[in-house]
């Protein structure tokens, strides 16, 4: 039996934590709207949901390209990359995903579209940007660049932030073998259902967060282990 005054210390501290949270990732301060933060990506390489995971971090940097990086705090915010599949992966070239798992929720994102964003920086290796259809078309795709594909940067492709460290071996490993076969269209209308039956072997996000949640977690986690010895 924990005691009331247990109890009380957990509440009070996650709902501190859940607040800090909030502040962190949807009230960043003009001041430090443009600061660097992090994210962090876990990976279901095999295709297959409570297999092995790998992790990654990308280090957004709103100064790039500000539309993209508040875009992808939304993403975050709302989860909408959880379960989305890498369903555009071709060799050498990137890694395509962002497509919400849910169709219902596709269709919700699907006309969210954001303006552009001037390209400050190039397609190098490791960078991840928005993918579009035209002028002032972003919505939730996203693409990881293999290698330095600087022929996309004249085409309006603007990066908003990096893979960091060694995450591009987890990168790497992202399945391949479908290419391109996967039909928008019906990823769109029909969500994981038709990649499953089709492509069951494409990796997916099992999650992704912000670097402060994360940290916070795990503290409310070790705070949480020490008032209940």
């Amino acid at each position: 039996m924990f005691s009331k005054s247990a109890i009380l210390l957990a509440t009070f501290v996650a709902a501190a934590l859940d607040r800090s949270n909030a502040v962190g990732l949807t009230m960043m301060s003009h001041e430090d709207a443009d600061a660097p933060w992090d994210a962090i990506f876990s990976i279901d390489l095999d295709g297959k949901p409570g297999g092995p995971q790998e992790q990654f971090t990308v280090r957004v940097h709103p100064e790039w390209a500000p539309e993209g990086a508040q875009r992808f705090k939304e993403m975050i915010s709302s989860g909408v990359l959880s379960d989305a599949r890498f369903f555009r992966v071709v060799p050498g070239f990137m890694a395509q995903f962002g497509i919400p798992a849910a169709p219902s929720v596709a269709a919700q994102w699907r006309d969210k579209t954001i303006s552009d964003d001037p390209v400050k920086q190039s397609n190098r290796r490791g960078m991840m940007t928005f993918a579009t259809s035209g002028p002032n078309s972003r919505t939730t795709q996203l693409f990881i660049n293999f290698k330095d594909n600087d022929f996309l940067d004249n085409q309006g492709f603007s990066p908003f932030a990096e893979v960091l460290g060694s995450g591009m071996k987890v990168v790497d490993k992202i399945q391949s073998k479908y290419g391109e076969e996967p039909n928008q269209g019906l990823i769109q209308s029909q969500g994981n259902q038709y990649l499953k039956a089709k492509f069951p072997d494409l990796s997916f996000v099992s999650s992704v967060a912000s670097s402060a949640k994360v940290e916070q977690e795990a503290s409310l986690a070790a705070i949480m282990r020490r008032t209940y010895k």
